[in-house]
């Protein structure tokens, strides 16, 4: 009986020493391929984050080109209620609207992108991401304008390089420099006469002091429930019940 009670002890320290080891490789194997997908996520994040300042430093100085350099081929481009242009060639001429290539004197266009959210795509192709949008206006023969707004963009990443595929900027409040968000509301621009977009605004709203909330491309962190369809104040105005 104690000869057959240690051949079992030995055949089940045989096992045990057999499939751990054989399980232990194959969750090897599995945390490093999970770890090298996180990094390339977040690789990805970087390479975007990195993309939207290139767009902010760019667009502040006037440099339209390279600005229009950052889209994608098909890429889209509105800006509030200005409408929405359709492909790298039509956004290079709607920028000008903005002010001439590299501006002028006396122009300030200062578009500040901050407290980024990035959610990229589990296959690593495309992102979507929300950013707040500080903004400070000048030029010659008129007051200063302060503003904030909110880009809700999306990201495609073509041939290993992220470009921006859709850039929709919300402003949300504009303001006279010297008097105030207390004492000024502005308007925001409606499309160009002079250079007509390709389609109207995708969203009918108002800036401050009417509070518009742009939908949130990503979930809520813990919850995990949707924020794109959140309810709006009424407003007879754009027709909103």
């Amino acid at each position: 009986m104690r000869a057959l009670t240690l051949a079992s002890a030995a055949a089940l320290s045989l096992c045990a020493a057999v499939v751990p080891v054989s399980a232990q490789a194959q969750s090897v194997e599995s945390r490093l391929a999970s770890y090298r997908e996180r990094v390339e996520r977040l690789e990805d994040q970087d390479a975007i984050e990195n993309l939207q300042a290139y767009y902010g430093y760019y667009f502040d100085k006037g440099l339209w080109n390279e600005v229009a350099d950052l889209f994608s081929a098909n890429g889209s481009f509105e800006y509030g209620q200005r409408g929405v242009y359709l492909g790298q060639d039509r956004i290079r001429r709607a920028l000008l609207l903005f002010g001439p290539e590299g501006l002028a004197q006396g122009r300030l266009n200062n578009h500040m992108q901050l407290q980024s959210i990035i959610s990229v795509a589990p296959d690593g192709k495309t992102a979507t991401a929300r950013w707040q949008g500080m903004i400070q206006l000048a030029e010659p023969g008129a007051n200063g304008v302060w503003g904030v707004g909110i880009y809700e963009n999306e990201y495609v990443k073509d041939r290993g390089t992220w470009k921006i595929s859709k850039l929709h900027f919300y402003p949300v409040a504009l303001t006279d420099y010297d008097l105030g968000f207390m004492r000024s509301a502005l308007r925001m621009d409606g499309p160009s006469a002079l250079f007509p977009p390709d389609r109207p605004p995708t969203e009918v709203y108002r800036t401050f002091p009417s509070a518009y909330i742009p939908p949130f491309s990503y979930v809520h962190p813990v919850t995990g429930q949707s924020l794109k369809d959140i309810k709006q104040p009424a407003d007879n105005v754009v027709g909103r019940p």
